[in-house]
């Protein structure tokens, strides 16, 4: 979970609320973010901090996932810490019988998130909030195969300049962004950047979905040589749900 992060590090212009935190951060020392700024003093003091390595979940008989996607996609932009893309109001999940509206989905290289101690090459983030003012994230890894037609799309549509919104007239067919299983593990945790607000429910998909070498390498190098992608956190007696 970016703009100067609008939404913290999950920069939704989009959205009819923002988090605004001028504060400058990167990834070359996020250990030292907590530093920066008593905004930021979460990421150095959280207790259910995120990312996390997913192991020994408990198997709390979830669901599949009902996730469809079909709402249109309003703009792209590098924001210096991201590929972001905003999107209209329309896709909801539930969670806790509280509904999530889709608000913007953006992408870390290499992933963020660990499963039982796999590290994946690309990781993308669906952030929804909802009216009471929850957040929700899926996540789903990539794993190098196939060329992804989804990603290619978006790699054809990235600003030259960062902090260059473009306006998305195609609306991007996202079915190659979702794996086939909708099983997930559940966690909560946080932002994965500045402020790394703590109380985000994180449902992270058990299985990968592709993306061509060559579509992980463009992203590594758009998003530059420290990438951006904050370290695993420590657990600290969190349950992970499957």
């Amino acid at each position: 979970m970016k703009l100067k992060y609008t939404f913290c590090a999950l920069a939704i212009s989009a959205a009819p609320f923002s988090w605004a935190h001028d504060h400058h951060w990167s990834y070359e020392s996020p250990d030292q973010w907590g530093e920066i700024n008593a905004d930021f003093a979460t990421c150095k003091n959280g207790q259910n901090q995120s990312p996390i390595d997913i192991r020994s979940a408990v198997n709390g008989q979830l669901q599949p996932l009902a996730v469809k996607y079909n709402a249109k996609q309003k703009s792209i932009v590098n924001n210096g810490h991201t590929v972001q893309i905003n999107v209209q109001d329309g896709d909801d999940i539930k969670v806790d019988d509280e509904t999530f509206t889709l608000r913007q989905f953006h992408f870390h290289t290499p992933a963020e998130n660990m499963i039982n101690g796999e590290s994946f090459p690309l990781e993308v983030h669906f952030v929804h909030s909802s009216a009471q003012g929850g957040l929700a994230v899926m996540g789903v890894m990539f794993k190098p195969g196939a060329v992804n037609p989804t990603l290619e799309a978006i790699l054809r549509s990235v600003p030259a300049k960062v902090n260059e919104e473009k306006r998305l007239n195609k609306p991007l067919d996202l079915s190659s962004l979702k794996p086939v299983n909708k099983q997930y593990y559940r966690y909560s945790g946080s932002l994965t950047t500045p402020p790394c607000t703590e109380g985000v429910r994180w449902l992270v998909m058990k299985d990968a979905v592709y993306a061509s070498p060559a579509q992980i390498a463009s992203f590594e190098k758009i998003l530059g040589e420290h990438g951006n992608s904050r370290p695993v956190q420590t657990l600290n007696g969190r349950v992970i749900v499957e």
